[in-house]
């Protein structure tokens, strides 16, 4: 896809899901789930999908997966037309192969993490990340710390946005100063009209969409962990903050949206369980095979699961269960 038509379907606002691993007991893709995954979120109205990312597990790497999960979300998301955004991390020669696996591969951008660079300074982030712009379109990452991420300054992000072959950010750092620092870090740039952003605040979903911020810059749409699940509920969702704008209704939906999340995600017990959360409710729902991680140490928390139930039985209308019902025999087949 053409840089100029990229910036314009991530400007148009879209709901990428963060793609998770179907896996079996020895490790191996689960082919047949995972298929169903990407059929799932393209028959959901996903815009795009995200893939290789936090929520698909960063040990694929160590795995030897990242290459095939790849080219299967590729291989089924291509006849849907869906943005593909491939996520990057490591050092700048890990970061840049990553990149030339998923430009090869196909994908529209990468979504860069800069978690394994925590000592470096802006400097050397800064080139670290042209590095990776030249390889791809870049997706810029502002990971939470508390499932890996670091806090950048709004000087780094400032000049991030600057580098030419930037065409958004996810802001995830589930804080509203840091958040602010991205904003007003992109309209210094003068290149708001260039960087999409997307909310990755999956604790403040609702609100994010909703706000105008510095300059009237708003964000564009959502790359979250959190609409790998119940991802046709999460496309209505957008469909109706977007039509109602800030009524009573779409504010007290924020609210449950972010109970939803602090279940999902583990909340309670510092996010521990935010992977199995996302993998309980695709396993209930039949589109995973179970909850297993990779990690074996990855499971829910004391109370998740409870949790879990808790909030698809308050807020039925956040859930898509009988969607997915009615369809999941055709994406498993």
């Amino acid at each position: 896809m053409e840089p100029s038509e990229l910036r314009r379907r991530l400007f148009d606002g879209l709901v990428i899901p963060a793609h998770p691993l179907a896996s079996t007991a020895d490790g191996a893709i689960d082919e047949r789930h995972q298929r169903a995954l990407t059929r799932y979120y393209a028959a959901a109205g996903a815009g795009g999908i995200a893939v290789g990312v936090h929520t698909t597990q960063f040990a694929i790497r160590q795995k030897g997966l990242l290459a095939p999960v790849l080219e299967l979300a590729a291989e089924e998301a291509r006849p849907h037309d869906l943005v593909l955004v491939a996520g990057a991390c490591g050092d700048t020669r890990q970061a840049v192969r990553e990149a030339e696996l998923a430009r090869d591969a196909g994908y529209d951008a990468v979504l860069l993490s800069l978690a394994a660079m925590a000592d470096s300074d802006d400097g050397s982030l800064i080139e670290h990340c042209r590095a990776v712009a030249e390889v791809a379109p870049l997706f810029g990452f502002y990971l939470q710390p508390a499932v890996g991420g670091r806090v950048l300054s709004r000087a780094f992000w400032r000049a991030f946005a600057a580098i030419e072959g930037v065409v958004a950010i996810k802001v995830a750092p589930f804080d509203r100063y840091r958040t602010l620092d991205v904003v007003h870090a992109v309209v210094e740039s003068g290149r708001a009209e260039d960087v999409a952003l997307y909310t990755g605040n999956d604790d403040h979903v609702v609100l994010d969409l909703l706000t105008p911020f510095a300059n009237g810059v708003r964000f564009a749409g959502g790359l979250l962990g959190h609409w790998a699940v119940w991802t046709r509920a999460a496309v209505e969702l957008v469909a109706k903050v977007r039509a109602d704008g800030p009524t009573p209704e779409v504010l007290a939906l924020s609210n449950e949206v972010t109970d939803c999340n602090a279940a999902l995600f583990d909340a309670a017990g510092g996010y521990a369980g935010c992977i199995a959360g996302i993998h309980k409710v695709l396993a209930d729902q039949g589109l995973l095979a179970d909850a297993r991680c990779l990690d074996e140490s990855e499971v829910l928390s004391p109370g998740q699961a409870e949790e879990i139930e808790r909030v698809r039985r308050a807020y039925p209308h956040l859930v898509d269960d009988e969607f997915v019902a009615e369809h999941r025999d055709a994406w498993l087949a």
